[in-house]
């Protein structure tokens, strides 16, 4: 029997007894690409699903043409991958260092495999995996299961976690000590009165600029829903327009929100996060995992998040002086 597998980006065929056994399939696989024996490998179809051994057989009798993808588990090739395993192993879960560790391990290993500039599929595949061998990260609400991990393996660890980290510490003081210095109005007061309270769910307005003038509150109404625990959100949905994702807080109160989610064209997401800035991060994440444009009215807004909260792009995006000084006194 003759199976196409596909190892790298290399494609190879490799010649099987009938009625195979996983284990000489594995070994047939590591002979044939010269891989060493303590090589541990993983089997995807072409629909990237994950083939377990008890289904190898059966899968490719009933597509004898089907071309196998052999992923390697790169953490056992990097120094610290057994703790995470180990770790997972014995908790069913891993920390947030740990996994912070596990995704900077999978990215210097995309690096090594396929350069500095990693092809979008190769990243999806590597968010796959981890989900596959961690199967309590996966995120249930995700149409793929990695919306966290993807924006992860996209920028890594220390990039993904800069907003949460960093925004109470470095940004919040200095932004409301800039926004103090500009003309004062009923409603960017009640904003900077809004954003001093320290209570878990205060007001996530976020006052944005744009290239025409937009007010605050417009800029809220384009980022920020509130709806009401005791109201249809499908009604909610069907009578919304346009493809750019917002956050729908819902709760019994503008006060009292129990839940966040992030809607994209019209798809309710729930959001991991339990507070207004952690479903801020999680929309602003979203542009990138879903690979959409910014609203248009709050380009200045998001940008200045990209570039100065999470050090995206900043050399090759397009930035208004007001962004680039801004940064400057918030940084210095």
């Amino acid at each position: 029997m003759l199976l196409k597998v596909k190892y790298q980006g290399t494609k190879k065929y490799i010649r099987l007894q009938s009625g195979f056994t996983y284990l000489e399939f594995i070994n047939e696989v590591k002979s044939k690409f010269g891989l060493p024996d303590a090589t541990d490998l993983q089997i995807f179809d072409e629909t990237d699903t994950a083939v377990d051994e008890d289904i190898l057989l059966e899968l490719i009798e009933s597509n004898p043409d089907l071309c196998l993808t052999m992923v390697e588990n790169a953490l056992l090739r990097k120094p610290g991958g057994e703790d995470v395993l180990e770790e997972y192993k014995s908790e069913n879960t891993l920390t947030h260092s740990t996994r912070r560790h596990l995704v900077n391990i999978l990215t210097s290993h995309m690096t090594e495999m396929h350069g500095r500039i990693v092809p979008r599929q190769q990243k999806e595949k590597y968010a796959l995996g981890i989900i596959t061998l961690f199967p309590s990260l996966k995120d249930p609400f995700s149409p793929k299961g990695y919306l966290n991990q993807d924006f992860l393996l996209l920028f890594g660890g220390e990039t993904a976690s800069k907003m949460l980290e960093k925004w109470d510490t470095a940004f919040k003081y200095k932004v409301i000590k800039e926004a103090k210095q500009l003309t004062q109005s009923k409603e960017l007061c009640r904003l900077l009165n809004a954003a001093e309270k320290p209570t878990e769910n205060d007001d996530t307005s976020k006052s944005g600029r744009k290239r025409s003038k937009i007010s605050a509150s417009d800029a809220v109404e384009k980022m920020v829903h509130f709806h009401k625990s005791c109201c249809s959100i499908d009604e909610h949905l069907r009578g919304r327009k346009g493809q750019q994702p917002y956050i729908l807080a819902a709760g019994r109160t503008q006060n009292k929100i129990d839940n966040f989610y992030i809607v994209v064209d019209k798809q309710l997401i729930p959001c991991q996060a339990t507070s207004s800035l952690g479903a801020f991060d999680e929309l602003f994440k979203s542009h990138y995992v879903f690979n959409l444009s910014y609203e248009e009215s709050l380009v200045q807004l998001y940008t200045f998040v990209q570039t100065t909260v999470y050090n995206i792009d900043v050399t090759t995006t397009d930035e208004s002086p007001r962004i680039r000084e801004l940064r400057a006194k918030l940084l210095n």
